[in-house]
């Protein structure tokens, strides 16, 4: 009898060892050492420097982290669980308006005996769930459990100009925790990746809805990201307006209010003064929102569903009758300058005057207040002025960055942070615009005229003496990237 039961309490104890083990045998910590662009000096960059995330293994041998913590690699360490042992990663996919990346690891040793985590559903509101991961301060493994206690869109920081649904939890999510899977019932059910100034013992993760819409994404080998439906609503909740418009008071129905360009699909089928009653069969609600698994939430996660190209079904009201309609959707990459970069900034040197892109970054660099340093005309450019027309939604603005000193240039009387409209008379919508009115026509002088109304000019011949001197002496590699 003794050995008889011996061997079914071995098994017992060791099947009760595996699940003790948990998921944290999957979880990887991170080393990015990364070099950032300095935006208001484009050609510079800052020294290099170490961050430490998190990660986990899924299926296909891949390891999935946050876009933040691998933003700017130079090189890329993971860590097995309790193993010393660094294995060299890259970057196979990124996401930056999900914040979520899949790294690679060529040496298929690191895989051995670490099982992939499967992916999970939406948590509910007050269930638990437990953090893994590497918060900075230590080398060993964290876990932290904690309640869901709220479901919403919320601003990703990451790209800063998308929101899409996001899981708050009072679990402790630190420095070092991003990337991190956060557990329920043994599967993935979030990743970890930010918190919120002002709000105590409270850390968001990005919901499985998104990872899975990731992961799809990137199934044809090229991620194109969360489409935009092309339009803005507005609530629609004062009773007067409603009878103007001709709709029932009741709380159905938010009024579209701007159609954006460039959407020509959305311009074709969709009308401003629209009451959008249904997104894929779930009605709408007076203030924009829908009940989603249990949960009211803004109705833009109906369209964060679909994949690029793909079309929504919505139900509106319009002229005093309802009608349904296919609407494609499509990443919107025309409002890109308004969110955070992740590619070296574009610049142009034309007799020492630096002129970059217009963006979120550029305003970034000035410093905190940067806000008092620019002009409600230069705010209006980066952020609202795509919404006009097709050709303004095209408009990436330019700026004059700096002005390198030089004798070529000593009078010229417009300052740095001014947006540059026209060079020699030709329009300047792009770097690209920039670069072409440079090098185009025989002019004796560069003429330059800024949003302002000012008006400025340099010698021609006197500019591109300077320029080769100035970029020998400042250590600048060329006089342009684009």
């Amino acid at each position: 009898m003794k050995h008889k039961i011996i061997p079914g309490i071995m098994l017992f104890l060791s099947l009760l060892g595996v699940a003790a083990a948990g998921p944290e045998q999957s979880v990887v910590q991170i080393t990015n050492y990364t070099q950032k662009p300095d935006w208001a000096e484009p050609w510079r960059f800052s020294a290099v420097s170490g961050g430490v995330g998190s990660g986990f293994v899924i299926e296909g041998q891949r390891i999935m982290t946050n876009a933040h913590v691998v933003s700017w690699s130079k090189q890329l360490i993971v860590y097995r669980y309790q193993d010393p042992k660094p294995y060299p990663a890259t970057v196979e996919y990124i996401g930056h308006d999900c914040d979520l990346a899949i790294l690679k690891v060529d040496d298929s040793q690191f895989f051995e005996g670490v099982p992939a985590l499967e992916i999970g559903d939406l948590p509910e509101v007050r269930s638990t769930v437990t953090t893994y991961g590497y918060p900075s301060g230590g080398r060993q493994i964290s876990y932290t459990s904690g309640v869901v206690s709220r479901i919403e869109v919320q601003r990703y920081v990451q790209k800063y100009n998308r929101s899409l649904l996001a899981v708050q939890t009072d679990a402790a999510i630190n420095p070092g925790n991003s990337g991190g899977p956060v557990i329920q019932f043994g599967k993935v059910v979030g990743v970890s990746f930010q918190g919120k100034p002002g709000l105590e013992n409270a850390g968001f993760f990005i919901p499985t809805v998104v990872i899975r819409h990731f992961l799809e994404d990137i199934e044809d080998t090229n991620y194109d990201g969360f489409p935009d439906a092309g339009f803005i609503i507005r609530k629609l909740v004062n009773p007067a307006y409603r009878r103007a418009l001709g709709i029932p008071e009741n709380s159905v129905g938010a009024r579209i209010d701007t159609i954006l360009h460039p959407f020509p699909e959305t311009h074709r089928l969709i009308q401003e003064n629209d009451v959008l009653l249904e997104v894929s069969g779930k009605e709408v609600g007076s203030d924009g929102t829908v009940l989603y698994r249990g949960n009211r939430v803004s109705s833009s996660v109906l369209f964060d569903q679909a994949q690029h190209g793909e079309s929504i079904r919505l139900k509106v009201f319009r002229d005093g009758e309802e009608l349904d309609i296919e609407l494609p959707v499509y990443v919107n990459q025309e409002d890109r300058i308004s969110g955070n970069q992740y590619e070296p900034p574009p610049y142009v040197i034309v007799g020492g005057l630096v002129f970059t892109e217009l963006s979120r970054n550029y305003l970034g660099s000035l410093g905190r207040n940067w806000r008092k340093m620019i002009s409600p005309e230069t705010l209006y450019e980066l952020f609202y002025q795509n919404r006009l027309d097709e050709a303004s939604a095209r408009s990436k603005p330019v700026v004059l960055s700096k002005i390198l000193k030089h004798p070529s240039n000593i009078d010229f009387a417009v300052g740095a942070r001014s947006i540059l409209s026209e060079m020699n008379g030709q329009e300047i919508s792009s770097m690209a615009d920039l670069k072409a009115a440079r090098d185009a026509g025989d002019d004796e002088f560069y003429r330059f005229r800024f949003l302002s109304g000012a008006e400025e000019a340099l010698n021609k011949a006197e500019a591109q003496a300077a320029d080769k001197q100035l970029i020998e002496q400042y250590n600048i590699p060329s006089v342009e990237r684009l």
